[in-house]
């Protein structure tokens, strides 16, 4: 089946979903999850295939554990499908209101998208999440996964088409897009049947979707996240939200990726980080300041521009709060910021000053999730500025129309 056939099918499903209430979208979720959950050992077979062609391709550790699959994970998925059956359903909510003097209402009103186009690599987990979100904001989902996951993401979708028709809902909802690398191409030209695309994956990925799509994008995910110990920093606390932030789980976006230190609080701090990195595996990518306190690689300008997604760790001492802020300005991804400092002088700036989707004061960067953020699920951080920002949620996946009522006056 061609791409523009599955969008036209997608199309006929949205109208559909479009008018559905809530109770029928979570019935739907729940026998996604049903069906999944009775899968799992289809699931974790296919996975187990994909798994062994990366590896024997040489595929790195970090993308091996993106795409491995375990009862464990097969299990979040399952009830990450029924969490968002409880969530609020934003289709329909009142943005905003008003009468006006001639008595005319207008309203400003969530609706779905229509047919959502996602591509993404290698993380299985992303197809029932994605189809998931999609179906509760009432939009179909055209699901483009990596060929590295393509028979995880076969048997994954078997089953939630299964779960959606058996809740009498159009199957095709939830599709998945495969076949040649030019089926990608196909999709990111559907304009006019594909209403919105959101890449999910590393900066190759998204920096060709952006590029190269004639349906509008939404630009997800690179994640080169700094963390600045300023000089009033309490060393123990920026220890503890460093090793948390780089090795509590390296290959995900919000990991943090570069560390910088005040030149007051190198002498104080590095060493300790030095050696507790080094404990964790973390290989250290340091400038010449950063030499003196440890033997690391020392670092080129490339590696302080790297989404390591690894147990690497870029590190560099800069002279000042400025020093921090103008080298975020130009190695930063927009994602997630970090500071850890006693000085509110200095959090205000930070917060004022860097440009990015999260900033973040004394805490670590992996909070910046759309579950840890109270919305329950998520479908990407959003890096750009328009429409959404940061964790997307169920109303991110909304667009709005006015409905405007009257009893007959003229203009």
């Amino acid at each position: 089946m061609s791409v523009t056939d599955q969008a036209v099918r997608a199309r006929a499903a949205a109208r559909v979903l479009a008018r559905v209430p809530r109770a029928a979208k979570d019935a739907g979720l729940h026998a996604m999850a049903d069906a999944l959950a009775k899968a799992e050992t289809a699931v974790l077979e296919a996975n187990a295939v994909d798994v062994a062609r990366a590896e024997e391709n040489g595929t790195s550790a970090a993308l091996v554990d993106r795409l491995r699959l375990t009862s464990d994970r097969v299990a979040g998925m399952v009830q990450g499908l029924r969490e968002v059956a409880g969530l609020p359903d934003p289709v329909g909510d009142v943005v905003r209101g008003w009468t006006n003097a001639n008595g005319v209402q207008v309203r400003q009103v969530r609706v779905p998208f229509g047919v959502v186009g996602i591509i993404y690599e290698a993380r299985p987990n992303v197809t029932a999440d994605a189809a998931g979100i999609c179906l509760k904001s009432g939009n179909a989902a055209l699901l483009r996964g990596s060929s590295s996951a393509a028979d995880s993401n076969t048997a994954v979708v078997a089953a939630l088409r299964d779960g959606v028709e058996h809740a009498d809902l159009p199957a095709d909802a939830v599709q998945l897009v495969g076949g040649p690398r030019e089926v990608t191409t196909e999709l990111m030209g559907a304009r006019g049947l594909v209403d919105v695309l959101i890449p999910r994956g590393g900066a190759g990925l998204i920096d060709t979707v952006v590029r190269h799509s004639q349906v509008p994008v939404i630009e997800t995910g690179v994640g080169n996240c700094h963390l600045y110990v300023d000089a009033s920093a309490d060393r123990e606390t920026a220890l503890d939200i460093l090793l948390n932030a780089k090795t509590q789980r390296p290959s995900v976006c919000n990991a943090v990726e570069t560390l910088l230190v005040h030149a007051d609080a190198a002498a104080t701090f590095l060493p300790a980080a030095l050696s507790a990195l080094a404990k964790a595996g973390v290989t250290v990518h340091g400038d010449p300041h950063t030499a003196a306190y440890a033997d690391v690689i020392p670092a080129a300008e490339a590696d302080f521009a790297e989404e390591y997604l690894s147990l690497d760790l870029a590190v560099a001492v800069v002279d000042d709060l400025d020093a921090a802020l103008a080298h975020i300005r130009r190695f930063g991804t927009g994602h997630s910021e970090t500071i850890v400092t006693e000085s509110q002088r200095a959090a205000q700036r930070f917060t004022v000053e860097v440009d990015a989707a999260a900033v973040l004061v004394n805490t670590s960067s992996r909070f910046v999730d759309g579950g840890e953020f109270g919305f329950g699920a998520e479908i990407g951080i959003s890096t750009q500025k328009l429409h959404a920002r940061g964790p997307m949620g169920l109303p991110e996946m909304t667009s709005t129309k006015y409905v405007v009522v009257g009893s007959g006056q003229v203009r």
